[in-house]
């Protein structure tokens, strides 16, 4: 397994991953969108993307945002999106993913790395349980939809 950091020029094999990835979350196909989405993000340097590769091939991502913690006086990161592809799960992608993001984030001197998941989405809480994550049990999650 193998694990880069993506620029710009891994566009085609990043896009169907994420492609893939709005599809499980029952979002239209839009490969052609999601390329754009993520080369914005690239270019304007408003996201980290780590690409893990099974034999060559593109296995799965992860994605981060940078944010701060106003309280900490520090840099946080949103992990706000891990994606492993159905055909390469179950081989260790997904935690080597989160913890290139984990060691990254130290790196940076980031205070936290914070993510949401779906409720019922309970292979992914395994997975986040096991590399150290913790239920937040202090704080609700609210969002408004402005669209």
């Amino acid at each position: 397994m193998k694990i880069i950091r993506a620029e710009l020029k891994d566009l085609p094999v990043l896009s169907p991953l994420f492609d893939a990835y709005r599809v499980f979350y029952e979002q239209p196909s839009d490969e052609k969108g999601a390329a754009a989405f993520l080369k914005e993000r690239l270019q304007r340097e408003e996201s980290i993307v780590f690409i893990g590769y099974e034999k060559e091939k593109a296995a799965g991502f992860v994605q981060l945002y940078s944010t701060f913690t106003s309280l900490g006086m520090q840099r946080a990161y949103i992990l706000n999106d891990l994606f492993v592809h159905p055909s390469c799960r179950q081989k260790g992608i997904g935690k080597a993913l989160m913890h290139i993001a984990f060691q990254f984030c130290e790196s940076e001197g980031a205070k936290f790395v914070t993510l949401q998941t779906a409720k019922d989405n309970k292979t992914a809480q395994t997975l986040y349980e096991k590399v150290g994550m913790q239920r937040d049990t202090k704080f609700y999650s609210y969002f408004k939809s402005l669209t």
